[in-house]
């Protein structure tokens, strides 16, 4: 057997594909790796179908709270009870409590609440003028005040539930770092305790009141409800701030792109699933499952007990899927993207994240049609040790 490769993850520049993944990808797209913390080797899947496979077979679990696990950081993100670390049938139950909440009718109704948030926001980027910080302005506050609505965080909360995210969300390399993602965790877990409780005493028509309701009907635990309150509350800013401001580099860096949904909004929908395929939106990979017994993945037998990581962003790029997958092609047809996930762990917000990106491009195009990066793409700064890739801040003119 090879020697295990070393996957020590690395900041990269701007949205530049890993040259990790894409060796991968390229030449052993079911390889044996190490990570840079816990323990052992993994294994490390990359091509479209075998990712797919993976993901969807019931021989891999996902349950691997408590186990000792190599891993990418040096805390460990997954909290107890989480929705994302359950097999099913007990995922599909917790799930059920918060789907609803996502389904299309429901995001038909938000639209026209979250486009009125976009508008007042532009309107004060516009006021700001230029060059102004769009992801100030507008790609950060936005999501964040549409997740924290649909849950019912209070506004004067919600800073503070962002501060989280930026914390927890990130590769903490050291131990100070890590220390410090572990007390996030159990400052979250106190405040939407704490939310619930109000909630509780005074039901409202958000996603909270209806966790809280669950709870009292039996269909989830408290540990449950807030375990699915901390993922949704801090993914449902962190990811949409950063592929929303990736979304925007992208189209104002790659010649043609924001001319042509300019002249033809209809097209933003395409736009947006080409751009979710096409970024390469985190750095390393996700959360790890396990094989419940031996399983063959692209002529490669993996072992009961193993650990075994799929890259979705590496699926996106599968040149036998995508042709040509390095070019930005709005017009593309084929298979869906498998950015959101694939399976029963399948993202639960895709729908809300696609109207959210949807908006913000549109409203963009429209609004400021002579917008353009108020400096060199050369120096936009990135964020670094983070999950989730993005820009620090993107200096826009007009």
């Amino acid at each position: 057997m090879e020697c295990p490769r070393l996957y020590d993850v690395t900041d990269l520049p701007a949205l530049e594909f890993d040259p990790f993944l894409w060796k991968s990808l390229k030449d052993a797209p079911v390889s044996r790796i190490r990570l840079p913390h816990g323990e052992g080797d993994c294994w490390l899947v990359t091509r479209h179908a075998d990712v797919r496979f993976v993901t969807s077979d019931r021989r891999f679990s996902r349950d691997i709270v408590g186990r000792s696990i190599p891993k990418m950081t040096k805390h460990f993100i997954p909290l107890d009870r989480a929705v994302s670390f359950v097999d099913p049938p007990d995922h599909a139950r917790v799930r059920a409590v918060v789907a609803p909440a996502f389904t299309q009718r429901r995001m038909d109704l938000l639209r026209p609440r979250a486009q009125a948030v976009l508008d007042r926001l532009v309107d004060g980027l516009l006021e700001a003028g230029p060059p102004a910080d769009l992801i100030r302005h507008v790609t950060s506050p936005f999501p964040l005040e549409v997740i924290s609505e649909l849950l019912g965080i209070p506004a004067a909360d919600r800073t503070r539930v962002r501060d989280w995210a930026r914390t927890l969300l990130s590769r903490a390399s050291d131990q100070a770092a890590a220390e410090r993602a572990k007390q996030v965790q159990q400052a979250a877990r106190a405040y939407f305790r704490e939310l619930a409780a109000r909630r509780r005493a005074e039901p409202r028509n958000d996603l909270m009141s209806a966790m809280v309701a669950a709870v009292e009907e039996g269909r989830i635990d408290e540990e449950e409800l807030l375990a699915l309150a901390t993922l949704m509350g801090l993914n449902g800013w962190h990811a949409v701030r950063n592929n929303a401001s990736n979304m925007v580099y992208v189209l104002l860096t790659e010649k043609g792109l924001m001319d042509r949904l300019r002249s033809e909004p209809g097209l933003v929908p395409q736009a947006v699933e080409e751009l979710l395929r096409w970024i390469p939106h985190k750095h390393g990979v996700g959360q790890p499952r396990i094989a419940t017994e031996d399983v063959e993945v692209g002529g490669v037998l993996i072992r009961q007990g193993e650990f075994v990581y799929v890259s979705y962003v590496a699926a996106n790029w599968d040149e036998q899927v995508y042709p040509d997958p390095g070019r930005i092609d709005v017009d593309r047809q084929g298979p869906p993207h498998v950015a959101f996930g694939h399976g029963p762990h399948f993202c639960v917000g895709p729908m809300l994240a696609r109207m959210e990106s949807e908006l913000l491009l549109a409203t963009l195009a429209r609004r400021l049609p002579t917008m353009r990066l108020a400096t060199p793409r050369t120096q936009v700064r990135w964020q670094t040790e983070v999950l989730i890739r993005g820009p620090v801040d993107l200096p826009v003119t007009w």
